[in-house]
């Protein structure tokens, strides 16, 4: 089946000026086009879609898809190069993820702080609260931020 490029961003649920864009990158070098160069969309294309659209998400630099794209149009000659470059985003994505638990803690952190502060009417209490007195959890992230 075929799909022109507003039906096949509706499948997609992004914006035909997203497809667009993808074409103009050079992420579908597989797409075919009409003799008056409308752009033909196939099923096979959806998959293909859908991974540069969460690649996209993942925070992936268009170079990158690109390259991976490129890569897979290689066939299996390539699949230590496409091993390699999902190893390195995932390596980026758990680096950010980590950073994200980090200012989360922080933010819980800084809740109770001043859920507790209020409670007493002065943050006086929290900060003259020993590590025995903290929530276990809270323990560890005061720790953590006085380093």
């Amino acid at each position: 089946m075929t799909y022109t490029i507003g039906e096949m961003a509706k499948l997609l649920d992004v914006a035909p000026s997203t497809l667009r864009y993808y074409d103009k990158e050079g992420l579908l070098p597989f797409m075919e086009r009409t003799e008056s160069g409308i752009r033909i969309f196939k099923d096979s294309d959806y998959e293909i879609l859908k991974i540069i659209h969460c690649l996209k998400a993942t925070g992936m630099q268009i170079k990158d898809i690109k390259e991976f794209i490129n890569l897979v149009l290689q066939g299996d000659e390539s699949i230590d190069e496409r091993l390699e470059l999902f190893k390195k985003r995932k390596a980026e994505l758990e680096k950010q993820m980590a950073d994200l638990q980090e200012t989360m803690d922080t933010v819980n952190f800084k809740c109770w702080y001043y859920e507790t502060a209020k409670k007493a009417g002065t943050t006086a209490v929290p900060d003259n609260m020993s590590d025995d007195e903290l929530p276990e959890d809270m323990r560890r992230i005061r720790a953590r931020l006085r380093n």
